[in-house]
C-alpha cells in the first residue's frame, strides 16, 4: 500500500504560497483517498506541521478516517481536541462512526450532544434511532424518539423511516404504524420502511404489508427493489403464491431485479414457501452469477419439502465449485445428514468447520446437536451441548428430542429442569417435549404439574398441546382426567378426538371410544384412518360383528380400503367377532401385503384352532420370502397350543433359534409352557422357565401352576406355587391359584391357610364384567 502514502516532500514548505482554505480542502482530499494506518499517522503529522490540527473540516474527516480503520481510541482523541458547538461538526462525527460500524459510539456521542445543548437536527437522530436498531437498544431508541417529539421532528420522512425500522424490528408494530402515520409527507422509503416492518413481523402482519403498498400505489408511488423484496418475503409468511407471482411479473415488467442476486435470491425463498419448487429452481439455474446466498435459499428449501438426500447433494455442488460455505450452508449440510442420519458425512462438515477455525455460531451448533443424536452418539451430542456458551430454548430442546428419540427420558426430563433454572422460558415445542417425557415415564405427578403450568399461562387453548395432555394421562392410566381434558377443549381437532378414543380403547372402556365416535359424527368430524383402527380394537374387545360391518362399510365409502393397516386391523376385528371367512377372504383379496398382514392372519386362524391352515401360510410366507419376526413365532406357538400340537410346536421354536436367528422373550417362553402344560408335560415346561430371569417367569409359572391343577400334579403345584408367591406376593390370581389346588387334592388346612394369608394382605380378585351388559348399552345409544 506504500503507493497510497501521502508523501510531504511533494508539499512546498512555503506556508505563505497556499491559501489555508486550499491547503485544508487539500489534505481533506488525500485524507479520503488514505487506506493506511502508516499513511495516515505521516498525514496527521503533516497537519500538525501547518497548523491545522484545530480546523473543524480537517479535524472531522481525520477521526472519521481513523475509525473507518479502527483505531477508535485515536478517533477519540482527535474528536476532543477540536470539539466545538458546530451541530455540523457534531453530524459529521456521528455519520463517520454510524458507517465505521461504531454503534454504540455514536450513542455515546448522542448523548455529549444532549448534554452541551446546542440542539439536535434530523440527521443526528437517523443515525442514532440507526445505531439502536442496530445495537438492539430499543428503550435508547425509544428515549430518541421522545427527543424527536421534542424538536418536532417525529413527521420527518426520514427520521420517522428510521423510527418504523428501529419499532419493526423488535416485533412493535403497533408503535411502528402510529409513527408512519404521523409522517406528513411520506415517500418511497416511508412506505417501504412500514412494508418491511410488518414483512419481517411474520405470518399475523404479513396481510397488513400488502394494505400498505395499495396506499403507496393510490399515492402514485411506484415500488422499488427493496420494496418488492419485503413484498416477496410477506408473500412467503403467508404461502400466497398468486400474489408473489404478480409481484414477480411487476418487476419483470419494471425491469427490477434482473441480475440482482439479493431479488432472486428473495424470489427463489417465496416460491419455495408456497411450494413452488420447480420455478424456484428454475430461477436458480438462470442466475447469472450464484453466490452463497443463493445456494443456501435452495438448500434450505430442499429441507424444508423434506427432501434432505436433495438437499445434501445440492451441498456437495456447492462445495464442487469452490464456492466456499458459509455457516447458513454448513448448518443446513448437517441436517440434512441428520435427518439422512448419515454420521460419517455429517462428521466430515463438523471435521471441516474444525480445520477452518471457524466460530460456530448457535444455529450451526444446535444443528451438530441434532445430527449426534440423530444419529445415535449422544455422548458427543452432550459434550458439544455442554460446551455452548450461550445456550437457547431451541439448543434444549433439540438437546430433549435426542433424548427422547434414543430412550432417555429421565436425562430429557434432567435437561428440561437444566433449562428453567437458567431462566429460559419453555415454548410451544419445548412443552410438548417435557408432556412426552412424562408420557414416556408414567409420572402423573410432575405431568400434572406442567399441566398447571399450561393451564396458568393459557396455553390450554392451544389444541396440540391439550393433545399431548390427553396423550400423558391416558399413557399414566388416568381416563378420567383425559375426559376431564377433552371436554375443556375449546379447539378440538380430529388429533384430540382420535387421542381420547384411543385412551378409552386401551384401557377397556371401548364403550366410551364407541359413544365418543357417535358425538363425532354429529360435530361433523371427518375421521381417518386413526379413527378407524380406534374403533376396530374396541369392537374386537367387545365382540362387536355388525357394529364392525357398519365401519367396514363406512371405509369402502371413503375409499380406504387399500390402507394396509386398516384391513390389517379388520382381519383382526373379524378374527375375534368369530368370522373367520370374512378374515380369510380379505386377507386373500389384499393386493400388497406386509409381514403385520401375515401375522394377523396367522393370529386369526391359531385363535380358531386352525392351526394346519395357519402352518400353511407360514409355508407361503417363506415361498413368498417374507422374513418372519418375533409375532410370528408367537402367534405359531399359540396355535400349536390350541390345537394340542406339541411336537409342531417345539419345532418352530427350535426354528426361531437356529434358522432365523431371533433369540426368544418372555411372551415365547409362556407360549411353550402353555403348549407342554396343556399336554401334562410340566416338568419340560418347568426346566424350560429355567432360560429366563426370575423376574419375567411369573405369567408363565401361573399357567403351570393351573396346569398342575387340571393334572392333579400337587408337588410340581407346590413348588411353583411357593416361588409365584415369593415373586408376587400381592398377586391375589396367586394365592387363589394355589389354593384351589390345595382344595383339590383334599388339603384343606394348606387352602385354608393360603386363603388367610391373602386376606391378611388385603387382596381381592378383581370383579369380571359382562359383555353382554357393554353391547345392550351400545344398543341403547344407537337407538338414541
Amino acid at each position: 500500500m506504500a503507493s497510497n502514502r501521502f508523501k510531504p516532500l511533494q508539499f512546498p514548505l512555503e506556508k505563505a504560497i497556499f491559501q489555508p482554505v486550499s491547503l485544508a480542502e487539500k489534505f481533506a482530499s488525500y485524507l479520503e483517498q488514505c487506506s493506511d494506518i502508516v499513511s495516515l499517522r505521516t498525514l496527521h503529522a503533516s497537519i500538525f506541521t501547518f497548523e491545522l490540527q484545530n480546523n473543524i473540516f480537517v479535524g472531522s474527516k481525520l477521526l472519521n478516517c481513523y475509525a473507518k480503520l479502527g483505531f477508535l481510541t485515536d478517533s477519540r482523541w482527535v474528536f476532543d481536541k477540536i470539539v466545538n458547538n458546530s451541530l455540523s461538526l457534531w453530524n459529521s462525527i456521528l455519520v463517520g462512526y454510524f458507517r465505521a460500524g461504531y454503534h454504540d459510539e455514536v450513542l455515546v456521542r448522542y448523548l455529549d450532544l444532549r448534554q452541551r445543548n446546542i440542539g439536535v437536527n434530523g440527521s443526528a437522530i437517523m443515525f442514532s434511532l440507526k445505531s439502536c436498531t442496530e445495537l438492539g437498544s430499543l428503550q435508547f431508541g425509544r428515549g430518541i424518539h421522545v427527543d424527536a417529539l421534542k424538536f418536532g421532528m417525529s413527521a420527518d420522512r426520514f427520521v420517522g423511516s428510521s423510527l418504523v425500522g428501529l419499532y419493526s424490528t423488535y416485533g412493535d408494530t403497533g408503535s411502528a404504524s402510529k409513527v408512519f402515520d404521523e409522517i406528513i409527507e411520506r415517500d418511497v422509503v416511508a412506505y417501504t420502511s412500514m412494508i418491511t416492518g410488518y414483512a419481517q413481523s411474520g405470518y399475523r402482519h404479513a396481510y397488513e404489508a400488502f394494505g400498505v403498498v395499495r396506499a403507496m400505489q393510490e399515492e402514485e408511488l411506484c415500488p422499488n427493489r427493496v420494496t418488492l423484496v419485503s413484498l416477496l418475503q410477506a408473500a412467503g409468511h403467508l404461502e400466497a403464491l398468486e400474489e408473489g407471482q404478480s409481484i414477480h411479473g411487476y418487476a419483470i415488467r419494471r425491469g427490477i431485479g434482473s441480475s440482482d442476486e439479493v431479488f432472486e435470491t428473495s424470489l427463489m425463498d417465496m416460491y419455495i414457501k408456497c411450494g413452488a419448487m420447480n420455478t424456484a429452481a428454475s430461477i436458480f439455474s438462470k442466475m447469472s452469477t450464484r453466490t452463497v446466498a443463493s445456494w443456501n435459499a435452495l438448500i434450505a428449501g430442499h429441507l424444508q419439502m423434506g427432501w434432505p438426500l436433495e438437499a445434501l447433494n445440492l451441498f456437495f455442488i456447492m462445495v464442487q465449485q469452490n464456492l466456499e460455505p458459509d455457516l447458513i450452508t454448513l448448518a443446513n449440510g448437517i441436517l440434512s445428514c441428520a435427518d439422512l442420519k448419515y454420521l460419517n458425512e455429517g462428521k466430515s462438515i463438523h471435521g471441516y468447520i474444525i480445520r477452518t477455525g471457524l466460530r460456530v455460531d448457535i444455529v450451526a451448533t444446535t444443528a451438530l446437536i441434532d445430527l449426534y443424536s440423530k444419529c445415535n452418539s449422544l455422548t458427543d451430542a452432550r459434550k458439544i451441548f455442554n460446551r455452548m456458551e450461550a445456550k437457547d430454548v431451541i439448543s434444549f430442546n433439540v438437546m430433549m428430542a435426542g433424548y427422547l428419540q434414543n430412550g432417555f427420558a429421565c436425562e430429557a426430563m434432567n435437561t428440561f429442569y437444566e433449562m428453567v433454572g437458567t431462566g429460559i422460558i419453555p415454548n410451544l415445542s419445548t412443552i410438548l417435549s417435557i408432556l412426552s417425557v412424562f408420557s414416556d415415564l408414567k409420572d402423573v405427578r410432575q405431568g400434572r404439574g406442567v399441566h398447571g403450568y399450561i393451564f396458568r399461562h393459557g396455553l390450554d387453548l392451544h389444541s396440540e398441546i391439550a393433545n399431548q395432555v390427553i396423550y400423558m394421562y391416558a399413557k399414566c392410566g388416568y381416563i378420567d382426567s383425559c375426559g376431564q381434558v377433552f371436554d375443556r377443549t375449546k379447539y378440538k381437532d380430529l388429533v384430540s378426538w382420535t387421542s381420547i378414543m384411543m385412551g378409552y380403547v386401551h384401557h377397556g372402556r371401548a364403550d366410551k371410544a364407541i359413544a365418543l365416535f357417535r358425538l363425532m359424527q354429529r360435530e361433523k368430524v371427518t375421521a381417518d384412518s386413526v379413527t378407524f383402527l380406534s374403533l376396530l380394537q374396541g369392537f374386537s374387545q367387545l365382540g362387536c360383528l355388525s357394529l364392525a360391518k357398519e365401519v367396514h362399510c363406512r371405509i369402502y365409502r371413503v375409499s380406504m380400503e387399500l390402507e394396509m393397516p386398516v384391513i390389517n386391523s379388520l382381519i383382526t376385528t373379524y378374527g375375534k367377532c368369530g368370522k373367520l371367512n370374512i378374515a380369510s377372504a380379505l386377507f386373500e383379496h389384499m393386493s400388497e401385503r406386509c409381514l403385520t398382514s401375515w401375522n394377523t392372519m396367522i393370529a386369526a386362524y391359531g385363535m380358531h384352532g386352525k392351526c394346519v391352515e395357519a402352518l400353511k401360510l407360514f409355508d407361503r410366507m417363506k415361498e413368498e420370502k417374507v422374513a418372519p419376526d418375533e409375532v410370528t413365532f408367537t402367534s405359531l406357538i399359540s396355535a400349536c397350543s390350541h390345537s394340542g400340537l406339541v411336537e409342531q410346536g417345539l419345532n418352530i421354536f427350535r426354528s426361531m433359534k437356529e434358522e432365523y436367528f431371533l433369540i426368544p422373550i418372555e411372551e415365547h417362553y409362556g407360549c411353550m409352557v402353555d403348549l407342554l402344560s396343556r399336554a401334562g408335560r410340566i416338568e419340560e415346561g418347568y426346566d424350560l422357565l429355567n432360560c429366563l430371569p426370575l423376574r419375567q417367569r411369573t405369567s408363565a409359572l401361573g399357567a403351570l401352576l393351573a396346569a398342575c391343577r387340571v393334572h392333579k400334579n400337587t408337588q410340581m403345584g407346590e413348588v411353583i406355587g411357593r416361588q409365584l408367591l415369593n415373586l408376587e406376593p400381592d398377586n391375589p390370581t396367586a394365592y387363589g391359584l394355589l389354593s384351589n389346588l390345595y382344595t383339590e387334592v383334599g388339603k384343606w388346612n394348606d387352602a385354608a391357610s393360603i386363603r388367610t394369608m391373602s386376606k391378611d394382605r388385603g387382596l381381592k380378585k378383581t370383579p369380571g364384567y359382562s359383555l353382554i351388559e357393554i353391547d345392550k348399552q351400545i344398543s341403547e345409544e344407537r337407538k338414541d
